[in-house]
């Protein structure tokens, strides 16, 4: 007589579950990246490009201008005038639109030792980007490796 062959038995790995340490560590984690990257952003928007800077004013004569030539250009003309008028306007708008630095500094400042040490971001990198030196020093970030 035949041997019935019995199909293996497969088991289901055990579900495994996050310890609410680990979950509250991944919060914190993702909250501190969070206001980093804001800070950094902030930083980077009030950075102006090199070369002679722009103002508010000087952007609107050059959309005036724009207008005035607009109406009487060929087609081809209408669509690059049209398309710089409207890097203009862009431009205008975050030159007279102020970003609130300081809270965001402030929301920097607390967390930033914490982020930077579990993250193995060093002093030169934070200041590469434009961190100042005095922000750092609130942060309790110092040159010295630890």
């Amino acid at each position: 007589m035949a041997a019935i062959a019995k199909k293996p038995v497969t088991r289901k790995p055990a579900k495994r579950t996050m310890s609410a340490d680990h979950k509250a560590k991944l919060a914190q984690g993702r909250n501190e990246s969070r206001v980093v990257a804001k800070y950094l952003e902030a930083l980077a928007a009030g950075k102006g490009k090199r070369g002679r800077k722009r103002t508010p004013e000087s952007i609107s004569i050059q959309i005036a201008r724009i207008d005035k030539e607009i109406v009487n250009a060929a087609p081809i003309r209408k669509l690059e005038l049209t398309q710089k008028r409207y890097d203009l306007v862009g431009e205008h708008e975050r030159l007279t639109s102020r970003i609130d630095l300081t809270s965001v500094e402030k929301d920097f400042v607390k967390i930033a030792k914490s982020y930077a040490s579990r993250n193995g971001i060093s002093y030169s990198a934070f200041r590469e980007l434009g961190v100042s030196a005095d922000v750092l020093k609130r942060c309790g970030i110092s040159r010295a490796r630890t």
